[in-house]
């Protein structure tokens, strides 16, 4: 071998070697492509309403969400630093080991959220609004509003979201009440109206990921109106 190595470079030198490097890189470069177009293929078909929710912040379409891109995805909602920072950390570390395909090695300490499997990292101590698979129960949806909606029938005060908050508390799960709280109390500070209600319409779309669309058009729109002045 250390021959044939000789024989091919003796002659040519440097070049050569460069030329066979940089071509490496691109079949490993190439390689890594396609292991990513492999995890995108969650997007050839159509996705379940937890699987838009989540792919929201996909920012790249791989199908695979780093914590960078969590974060990336808060700041586009406008969330701050510090919390985009936590949050993605946060939101990572606890969704990302359930949903690793039984085939994939993840990248340790990397902390990836698989799209397709994001069903995998539903949590407890919340409203079943979305099944086992993910997908929408409309009828869990509406009881939200039945039980807890007291002032208006088609919003949730502050006060009522904590209500609903504390009903579908399970007994030790710390896990699992936190998310809940967390993403709750998230939605609710970003979403509600001039008046402290978070209106039906928008938790449903919070549901299948279209609220967060809307928010970072907004915030891009008033960007470049600020812009313009």
């Amino acid at each position: 071998m250390a021959a044939l190595f000789h024989a091919l470079f003796a002659g040519t030198g440097k070049p050569l070697l460069l030329a066979l490097t940089a071509a490496l890189v691109c079949v490993l470069r190439l390689g890594s492509h396609q292991k990513g177009e492999s995890m995108a293929d969650v997007y050839n078909h159509e996705l379940t309403p937890l699987q838009q929710h989540a792919a929201f912040f996909d920012r790249n379409k791989d199908g695979i969400i780093y914590p960078s891109e969590t974060y990336q995805g808060l700041r586009a909602i406008g969330c701050g630093v510090p919390l985009s920072a936590l949050g993605a950390v946060f939101i990572n570390t606890l969704l990302g080991s359930p949903t690793v395909p039984e085939n994939v090695k993840a990248p340790p300490l990397k902390f990836p959220i698989y799209v397709k499997n994001i069903h995998k990292g539903k949590h407890g101590s919340d409203t079943d609004t979305y099944d086992a698979n993910g997908r929408f129960v409309p009828e869990k949806f509406e009881e939200i509003f039945k039980k807890h909606a007291h002032t208006r029938p088609d919003a949730l005060s502050g006060k009522e979201l904590q209500e609903l908050l504390k009903a579908n508390r399970e007994r030790n799960d710390l896990t699992g009440r936190t998310a809940a709280f967390v993403e709750w109390k998230l939605i609710y500070s970003f979403c509600k109206d001039k008046d402290g209600f978070l209106h039906k319409e928008t938790v449903r779309a919070i549901y299948d990921g279209s609220v967060f669309v809307k928010l970072e058009q907004d915030r891009k729109e008033a960007k470049d109106s600020a812009k313009k002045k």
